[in-house]
Protein backbone atom coordinates (compact mmCIF):
# COMPACT_ATOMS: atom_id res chain seq x y z
CA UNK A 1 0.00 0.00 0.00
CA UNK A 2 1.24 3.50 -0.77
CA UNK A 3 -0.05 7.06 -0.57
CA UNK A 4 -0.76 7.16 -4.30
CA UNK A 5 -3.20 4.26 -3.99
CA UNK A 6 -5.02 6.01 -1.15
CA UNK A 7 -5.16 9.22 -3.16
CA UNK A 8 -6.69 7.29 -6.08
CA UNK A 9 -9.16 5.58 -3.75
CA UNK A 10 -10.39 8.89 -2.32
CA UNK A 11 -10.61 10.45 -5.77
CA UNK A 12 -12.91 7.65 -6.94
CA UNK A 13 -15.14 8.21 -3.93
CA UNK A 14 -15.20 12.00 -4.24
CA UNK A 15 -15.78 12.05 -8.00
CA UNK A 16 -18.27 9.20 -8.05
CA UNK A 17 -16.50 6.79 -10.36
CA UNK A 18 -13.31 5.66 -12.06
CA UNK A 19 -13.57 7.70 -15.26
CA UNK A 20 -14.20 11.04 -13.53
CA UNK A 21 -11.47 10.32 -10.98
CA UNK A 22 -9.00 9.45 -13.72
CA UNK A 23 -9.80 12.70 -15.51
CA UNK A 24 -9.41 14.74 -12.32
CA UNK A 25 -6.11 13.04 -11.50
CA UNK A 26 -4.85 13.28 -15.09
CA UNK A 27 -4.06 9.56 -15.23
CA UNK A 28 -5.19 6.85 -17.62
CA UNK A 29 -8.24 4.95 -16.39
CA UNK A 30 -6.54 1.53 -16.84
CA UNK A 31 -3.72 2.73 -14.54
CA UNK A 32 -6.25 3.85 -11.96
CA UNK A 33 -8.14 0.56 -12.17
CA UNK A 34 -4.92 -1.44 -11.80
CA UNK A 35 -3.88 0.60 -8.76
CA UNK A 36 -7.23 -0.16 -7.11
CA UNK A 37 -6.99 -3.83 -8.01
CA UNK A 38 -3.54 -3.96 -6.39
CA UNK A 39 -4.83 -2.19 -3.27
CA UNK A 40 -7.77 -4.58 -2.96
CA UNK A 41 -5.43 -7.53 -3.41
CA UNK A 42 -3.09 -6.19 -0.70
CA UNK A 43 -5.98 -5.67 1.71
CA UNK A 44 -7.80 -8.87 0.79
CA UNK A 45 -11.18 -7.11 0.49
CA UNK A 46 -13.25 -5.46 -2.22
CA UNK A 47 -13.46 -1.69 -1.77
CA UNK A 48 -16.12 -1.10 -4.40
CA UNK A 49 -19.14 -2.91 -5.76
CA UNK A 50 -19.65 -2.54 -9.52
CA UNK A 51 -23.24 -1.49 -10.23
CA UNK A 52 -23.97 -1.13 -13.94
CA UNK A 53 -21.43 1.33 -15.28
CA UNK A 54 -20.80 2.83 -11.86
CA UNK A 55 -19.41 1.83 -8.47
CA UNK A 56 -20.53 2.09 -4.85
CA UNK A 57 -18.43 1.74 -1.72
CA UNK A 58 -18.39 -1.63 -0.02
CA UNK A 59 -18.54 -1.85 3.77
CA UNK A 60 -14.76 -2.32 3.79
CA UNK A 61 -14.35 0.73 1.56
CA UNK A 62 -16.50 2.79 3.92
CA UNK A 63 -14.28 1.77 6.83
CA UNK A 64 -11.17 2.80 4.88
CA UNK A 65 -12.41 6.34 4.18
CA UNK A 66 -11.50 8.07 7.43
CA UNK A 67 -8.10 6.37 7.88
CA UNK A 68 -7.18 7.23 4.28
CA UNK A 69 -8.03 10.89 4.77
CA UNK A 70 -6.00 11.00 7.95
CA UNK A 71 -2.98 9.31 6.38
CA UNK A 72 -2.92 11.75 3.47
CA UNK A 73 -3.50 14.69 5.82
CA UNK A 74 -0.62 13.54 8.00
CA UNK A 75 1.64 13.31 4.97
CA UNK A 76 0.57 16.81 3.99
CA UNK A 77 1.34 17.93 7.53
CA UNK A 78 4.85 16.55 7.23
CA UNK A 79 5.38 18.53 4.03
CA UNK A 80 3.83 21.64 5.55
CA UNK A 81 5.92 21.31 8.70
CA UNK A 82 9.07 21.28 6.64
CA UNK A 83 7.89 24.37 4.80
CA UNK A 84 6.80 25.99 8.07
CA UNK A 85 10.39 26.10 9.31
CA UNK A 86 10.63 29.28 7.28
CA UNK A 87 6.98 30.26 7.73
CA UNK A 88 3.75 29.16 6.04
CA UNK A 89 4.20 28.97 2.29
CA UNK A 90 1.24 27.50 0.46
CA UNK A 91 -1.22 24.85 1.47
CA UNK A 92 -4.94 24.85 2.22
CA UNK A 93 -7.03 25.08 5.38
CA UNK A 94 -10.33 23.23 5.08
CA UNK A 95 -13.13 24.64 7.24
CA UNK A 96 -16.69 23.33 7.51
CA UNK A 97 -19.07 26.17 8.37
CA UNK A 98 -22.74 26.83 9.00
CA UNK A 99 -24.35 29.84 7.26
CA UNK A 100 -24.50 32.46 10.03
CA UNK A 101 -21.03 31.80 11.52
CA UNK A 102 -19.92 31.76 7.87
CA UNK A 103 -20.84 35.46 7.75
CA UNK A 104 -19.17 36.28 11.06
CA UNK A 105 -16.76 35.45 12.57
CA UNK A 106 -15.52 33.61 9.44
CA UNK A 107 -15.22 36.79 7.35
CA UNK A 108 -13.02 38.44 9.97
CA UNK A 109 -10.97 35.27 10.44
CA UNK A 110 -10.27 34.82 6.72
CA UNK A 111 -9.48 38.52 6.31
CA UNK A 112 -6.91 38.46 9.11
CA UNK A 113 -5.54 35.06 8.11
CA UNK A 114 -5.03 36.20 4.51
CA UNK A 115 -3.06 39.21 5.74
CA UNK A 116 -0.84 36.99 7.90
CA UNK A 117 -0.48 34.07 5.46
CA UNK A 118 -1.22 35.28 1.92
CA UNK A 119 0.12 32.07 0.34
CA UNK A 120 -2.34 29.79 2.18
CA UNK A 121 -5.80 29.12 0.74
CA UNK A 122 -8.83 28.86 3.03
CA UNK A 123 -11.38 26.42 1.59
CA UNK A 124 -14.85 26.31 3.16
CA UNK A 125 -17.43 23.55 2.95
CA UNK A 126 -21.10 24.21 3.64
CA UNK A 127 -22.92 22.51 6.50
CA UNK A 128 -26.37 23.36 7.82
CA UNK A 129 -26.47 21.77 11.28
CA UNK A 130 -23.96 21.33 14.11
CA UNK A 131 -24.08 17.55 13.55
CA UNK A 132 -23.05 18.02 9.90
CA UNK A 133 -20.07 20.14 10.95
CA UNK A 134 -19.02 17.58 13.56
CA UNK A 135 -19.30 14.74 11.01
CA UNK A 136 -17.16 16.57 8.44
CA UNK A 137 -14.42 17.21 11.02
CA UNK A 138 -14.58 13.79 12.66
CA UNK A 139 -14.38 12.04 9.27
CA UNK A 140 -11.33 14.07 8.26
CA UNK A 141 -13.12 15.75 5.35
CA UNK A 142 -12.35 19.12 7.00
CA UNK A 143 -9.74 19.98 9.60
CA UNK A 144 -11.80 22.65 11.36
CA UNK A 145 -15.50 23.27 11.82
CA UNK A 146 -17.32 26.51 12.67
CA UNK A 147 -20.82 26.00 14.03
CA UNK A 148 -23.64 27.81 15.78
CA UNK A 149 -26.01 26.09 18.19
CA UNK A 150 -28.76 26.83 20.67
CA UNK A 151 -26.66 25.37 23.48
CA UNK A 152 -22.89 24.88 23.90
CA UNK A 153 -21.69 21.73 22.13
CA UNK A 154 -19.42 19.02 23.52
CA UNK A 155 -18.93 16.35 20.82
CA UNK A 156 -16.89 13.37 21.96
CA UNK A 157 -13.39 13.07 20.50
CA UNK A 158 -13.19 16.70 19.33
CA UNK A 159 -11.68 19.83 20.83
CA UNK A 160 -14.14 22.70 21.21
CA UNK A 161 -13.17 26.37 21.23
CA UNK A 162 -15.98 28.73 22.23
CA UNK A 163 -15.73 31.81 20.00
CA UNK A 164 -18.67 34.06 20.88
CA UNK A 165 -22.38 34.30 21.66
CA UNK A 166 -24.48 36.10 19.06
CA UNK A 167 -27.81 37.65 20.13
CA UNK A 168 -30.62 37.63 17.59
CA UNK A 169 -31.76 40.84 15.90
CA UNK A 170 -34.59 41.96 13.64
CA UNK A 171 -33.58 42.91 10.08
CA UNK A 172 -35.97 44.97 7.98
CA UNK A 173 -36.13 47.16 4.90
CA UNK A 174 -35.73 50.90 5.60
CA UNK A 175 -38.74 53.20 5.84
CA UNK A 176 -40.97 50.85 7.82
CA UNK A 177 -42.03 50.45 11.43
CA UNK A 178 -38.69 48.93 12.47
CA UNK A 179 -36.10 51.62 13.24
CA UNK A 180 -32.36 51.05 13.18
CA UNK A 181 -30.86 50.23 16.58
CA UNK A 182 -34.18 50.77 18.40
CA UNK A 183 -35.03 47.76 20.56
CA UNK A 184 -38.22 45.92 19.62
CA UNK A 185 -40.30 43.41 21.54
CA UNK A 186 -42.55 40.69 20.10
CA UNK A 187 -45.65 42.89 20.51
CA UNK A 188 -43.97 45.56 18.36
CA UNK A 189 -43.99 43.11 15.44
CA UNK A 190 -47.80 42.97 15.28
CA UNK A 191 -49.02 42.65 11.71
CA UNK A 192 -45.52 42.12 10.29
CA UNK A 193 -44.74 39.48 7.69
CA UNK A 194 -41.81 37.25 8.59
CA UNK A 195 -39.23 35.45 6.49
CA UNK A 196 -38.23 32.24 8.26
CA UNK A 197 -35.98 29.22 7.98
CA UNK A 198 -37.40 25.71 8.20
CA UNK A 199 -38.54 24.13 11.45
CA UNK A 200 -35.72 22.84 13.62
CA UNK A 201 -33.39 25.85 13.71
CA UNK A 202 -33.02 28.27 16.60
CA UNK A 203 -33.98 31.09 14.23
CA UNK A 204 -37.25 29.34 13.43
CA UNK A 205 -38.05 28.67 17.09
CA UNK A 206 -37.78 32.41 17.80
CA UNK A 207 -40.06 33.21 14.86
CA UNK A 208 -42.57 30.59 16.02
CA UNK A 209 -42.61 32.16 19.49
CA UNK A 210 -43.35 35.55 17.92
CA UNK A 211 -46.17 34.27 15.71
CA UNK A 212 -47.68 32.31 18.60
CA UNK A 213 -48.30 35.56 20.45
CA UNK A 214 -51.53 36.20 18.58
CA UNK A 215 -50.47 39.64 17.32
CA UNK A 216 -51.30 38.99 13.68
CA UNK A 217 -47.67 38.37 12.77
CA UNK A 218 -47.36 35.66 10.11
CA UNK A 219 -44.72 33.77 8.18
CA UNK A 220 -44.87 34.84 4.55
CA UNK A 221 -42.04 32.67 3.18
CA UNK A 222 -39.81 29.82 4.33
CA UNK A 223 -36.31 29.44 2.89
CA UNK A 224 -33.63 26.75 3.05
CA UNK A 225 -30.72 28.97 2.07
CA UNK A 226 -29.95 31.79 4.50
CA UNK A 227 -28.34 33.74 1.66
CA UNK A 228 -31.86 34.30 0.28
CA UNK A 229 -33.09 36.04 3.42
CA UNK A 230 -31.38 39.44 3.13
CA UNK A 231 -32.37 40.01 -0.53
CA UNK A 232 -35.98 39.13 0.37
CA UNK A 233 -35.90 41.59 3.26
CA UNK A 234 -34.50 44.36 1.08
CA UNK A 235 -37.20 43.89 -1.55
CA UNK A 236 -39.87 44.31 1.10
CA UNK A 237 -41.17 40.74 1.24
CA UNK A 238 -40.94 40.76 5.03
CA UNK A 239 -38.69 41.11 8.04
CA UNK A 240 -36.34 38.47 9.43
CA UNK A 241 -34.92 37.42 12.77
CA UNK A 242 -31.21 36.68 12.32
CA UNK A 243 -28.08 36.28 14.46
CA UNK A 244 -26.17 39.51 14.99
CA UNK A 245 -23.46 38.17 12.66
CA UNK A 246 -25.58 39.59 9.83
CA UNK A 247 -25.67 43.12 11.26
CA UNK A 248 -22.74 44.72 9.44
CA UNK A 249 -23.62 43.18 6.06
CA UNK A 250 -27.30 44.08 6.44
CA UNK A 251 -26.55 47.72 7.20
CA UNK A 252 -24.08 47.98 4.34
CA UNK A 253 -26.84 46.75 2.05
CA UNK A 254 -29.21 49.43 3.34
CA UNK A 255 -31.30 47.39 5.77
CA UNK A 256 -32.12 48.47 9.32
CA UNK A 257 -31.14 46.26 12.27
CA UNK A 258 -32.81 46.37 15.65
CA UNK A 259 -32.12 44.44 18.87
CA UNK A 260 -35.00 42.22 20.02
CA UNK A 261 -35.91 41.56 23.64
CA UNK A 262 -36.11 39.04 25.06
CA UNK A 263 -33.75 37.14 22.77
CA UNK A 264 -31.86 33.88 22.52
CA UNK A 265 -28.18 33.57 21.68
CA UNK A 266 -26.38 31.54 19.02
CA UNK A 267 -23.39 29.82 20.60
CA UNK A 268 -20.55 29.91 18.05
CA UNK A 269 -17.70 27.43 18.43
CA UNK A 270 -14.77 26.02 16.46
CA UNK A 271 -14.34 22.23 16.61
CA UNK A 272 -11.23 20.31 15.61
CA UNK A 273 -9.56 16.94 16.06
CA UNK A 274 -7.05 16.85 18.93
CA UNK A 275 -4.34 15.79 16.46
CA UNK A 276 -3.76 15.51 12.70
CA UNK A 277 -3.83 19.29 12.12
CA UNK A 278 -1.56 20.76 9.48
CA UNK A 279 0.53 23.81 10.47
CA UNK A 280 -1.84 26.02 8.44
CA UNK A 281 -4.87 24.66 10.32
CA UNK A 282 -3.09 25.15 13.64
CA UNK A 283 -2.36 28.75 12.66
CA UNK A 284 -6.02 29.31 11.74
CA UNK A 285 -7.12 27.77 15.03
CA UNK A 286 -4.70 29.98 16.96
CA UNK A 287 -6.08 33.04 15.17
CA UNK A 288 -9.62 31.95 16.11
CA UNK A 289 -8.56 31.63 19.75
CA UNK A 290 -7.06 35.13 19.64
CA UNK A 291 -10.30 36.53 18.18
CA UNK A 292 -12.36 34.73 20.84
CA UNK A 293 -10.22 36.28 23.59
CA UNK A 294 -10.60 39.73 22.05
CA UNK A 295 -14.38 39.40 21.95
CA UNK A 296 -14.49 38.28 25.58
CA UNK A 297 -12.59 41.46 26.46
CA UNK A 298 -14.85 43.49 24.20
CA UNK A 299 -12.00 44.74 22.01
Amino acid sequence: MDARQLEYFLAIVEHGGFSKAAAALHVAQPSLSQAMANLEADLGVALFHRVGRGVVLSDAGQELLEPSRRVLRDLAAVRDTAAALAGLHGGTVEVATMPSPGIEPLTTLIHRFAELHPSVTVSTQAAFTPDEVVTLVRSGACELGLLGSANPVNPSGLDVLHVEDQPFVVVAAPGGAIKDDVTVRPKDLAGQKLIASRTGSLMRSIVDDVTAGGTGTEIVTVVDHRTSILPLVLTGVGIAVLPSSWTRLARRCGAVVAPIEPTAHLHVAMVSLPAHLTPAARAFLALTQSLAQQRVRGT
